[in-house]
């Protein structure tokens, strides 16, 4: 880690209208890698681990610093080159060219397994850039809120009548991103009960709000999951344990449960914890890495299997994207059909892929002036925009009132096809009239309609049984390029581990000049435009009406 370059001060990103960098676009990139960083938003700080296990914002200190003395001096028309955490490279270009590009974890396809990785990360060749990481457009936890408030209410829909209220949901995680299972359940009226191994974790949690409180024992979390099922409130319990111990509990108990689903860190088995003395466990895996991930394999058997029987007893059950079910599968447990099918499906499928059917997408934002005010006011302009998309109002009302802005303030919300570039619009006007204090970020998660190949989650079960393909997420990498975003990402392996994923990340600063109006609109058609190609080629009915209607061009139709 190079522990002689960390920052005598603890890093965390600059405010206000102050630039240290020659342009708002390196200043972006620079204030969104040090957020990134932030011990109020990073996983690991020490380790430079923002998310996801091992999701690193930087291969470590040294090249931490490197980057940041390459940001400050890239000129307007520079750009960066980042391979794997390492500035290695700057290049003339121009200056609607993207001022950064960036490659984590990408390996020949026969070479990519989570083991010759390992290795190359040993010898400080690579690291793990996970999704948002590597890309420095982490916004914490609320980061895959809305996408995680979307996918509950469409549960609530179609199995509970429009509404998680007098449900009990159990889940399991509370890393970086797993807050957002348990708030996203109570903004859906519903009770949910968090299991999670390391106690701080839980702690946190409760302290940022995305954990209502944190029950004593099992026993006290069962107690306070009935009495607020009872009253039909929404509520949400976090209990210290072991998800692979706790959900076999739960069964022999009878203890009814509605819907079942985990957010724990499974894609690389160093990253899941398995049962056990924590302390014992931790220190195996520092002393014997083969036997912690021989035990972490049988805890994900028996958690996954403990789902499967949940659902059996007739829970809805649903994968939240950390292949939980795809290591299983690797520990001998059968987890699909006579027809290769999981046997409980992936929330994309069963659930969004609709929304990735229209271009909607996990579409944000921050404020680079550091001032919530900021996102208050894109807020209010979003509302005025939209005011007939009833789910926005009802999701922005709901994150003003329970969302905590940790880090820099930003706000994440799914806009399609053509909302985007609209609303992008309106951003950029607001900076440019001075209606807020500085330049804007936008940018989004990796997990989008046409950025991402992920068989075992994004791209489960594709219409044409194109689940592998990955053509797309290079496509969109280099269309972004050739629009005019301001840095451009493209990763392996994120959310799902090393070889299960190919994935690209898109950024672009609102920063008020017409110059920038232009790219914004060419970016954020292009972008979610890629959704439409991805899907209306697999098939899918929806993407083809909606390229229809809306003028998306696509070569061999009438």
């Amino acid at each position: 880690m190079y522990y002689e370059y960390k920052p005598s001060e603890i890093v965390r990103a600059q405010h206000g209208p102050e630039l240290r960098c020659k342009t708002w676009e390196a200043e972006a990139a620079l204030r969104m890698l040090e957020n990134n960083l932030d011990p109020a938003v990073s996983l690991v700080y020490d380790e430079l681990i923002v998310y996801g296990g091992a999701g690193r914002a930087a291969r470590n200190w040294k090249e931490y610093q490197t980057i940041v003395r390459t940001l400050k001096t890239l000129a307007p028309d520079e750009t960066m080159l980042v391979q794997s955490g390492k500035a290695v490279g700057v290049i003339r270009t121009w200056a609607h060219a993207p001022r950064v590009l960036i490659a984590n974890s990408n390996l020949v396809p026969a070479w990519s397994t989570q083991e010759y990785f390992d290795e190359l990360d040993r010898q400080g060749l690579m690291m793990y850039g996970q999704m948002t990481a590597g890309s420095w457009i982490y916004i914490a936890t609320q980061g895959i809120l809305q996408g995680t408030y979307e996918t509950l209410a469409a549960v609530a829909d179609r199995h509970f009548s429009g509404t998680l209220a007098g449900t009990i949901t159990v889940t399991a995680g509370l890393g970086g991103m797993s807050g957002a299972q348990p708030l996203a359940v109570t903004m859906n009226d519903g009770v949910c009960l968090v299991i999670e191994p390391i106690d701080a974790r839980v702690k946190q949690k409760v302290r940022e709000g995305y954990v209502d409180e944190q029950a004593r024992d099992l026993a006290h979390a069962l107690e306070l999951c009935q009495q607020y099922k009872a009253e039909r409130k929404g509520y949400s319990v976090g209990l210290t344990g072991n998800a692979a111990t706790v959900l076999p509990q739960l069964l022999a108990q009878s203890f009814p449960v509605d819907v079942v689903t985990d957010q724990t860190s499974a894609h690389d088995l160093m990253d899941y914890i398995p049962e056990g003395n924590l302390d014992e466990v931790l220190q195996l895996r520092q002393d014997n890495p083969a036997e912690f991930k021989r035990r972490a394999l049988q805890s994900i058997v028996k958690h996954c299997q403990a789902i499967i029987d949940l659902q059996a007893a007739g829970a809805v059950a649903l994968d939240y994207g950390n292949n939980l079910r795809g290591q299983a599968e690797k520990g001998g447990l059968r987890v699909r059909d006579e027809h290769g099918q999981f046997l409980y499906p992936g929330f994309v499928p069963a659930y969004i892929r609709p929304l990735f059917c229209e271009g909607k997408g996990p579409f944000r934002w921050a404020a680079l002036s550091g001032d919530p005010q900021d996102i208050l006011r894109i807020d209010r302009a979003l509302l005025e925009t939209f005011p007939e998309n009833r789910m926005l109002r009802r999701w922005i009302e709901k994150a003003q009132a329970k969302v905590p802005f940790i880090g820099l303030p930003a706000r994440v919300c799914w806009l399609g096809y053509g909302e985007r570039a609209k609303f992008g619009l309106i951003i950029n006007d607001l900076v440019a009239r001075g209606e807020v204090k500085a330049p804007i970020v936008i940018g989004r998660d990796h997990l989008d309609c046409g950025s991402v190949a992920s068989p075992n989650r994004e791209t489960e079960g594709m219409q044409d049984g194109s689940d592998a393909v990955a053509d797309w997420p290079l496509l969109n990498a280099l269309a972004n390029c050739a629009s005019g975003a301001d840095w451009v990402s493209l990763h392996n392996g994120g959310g799902v581990g090393i070889g299960n994923s190919t994935h690209a990340g898109m950024v672009i600063v609102a920063t008020g000049t017409p110059e920038k109006a232009e790219q914004l609109k060419r970016v954020l058609t292009t972008d979610p435009g890629m959704g439409i190609f991805r899907h209306a080629d697999a098939g899918y009915e929806l993407a083809q009406q909606v390229a229809r209607e809306r003028g998306v061009k696509i070569p061999g139709w009438k």
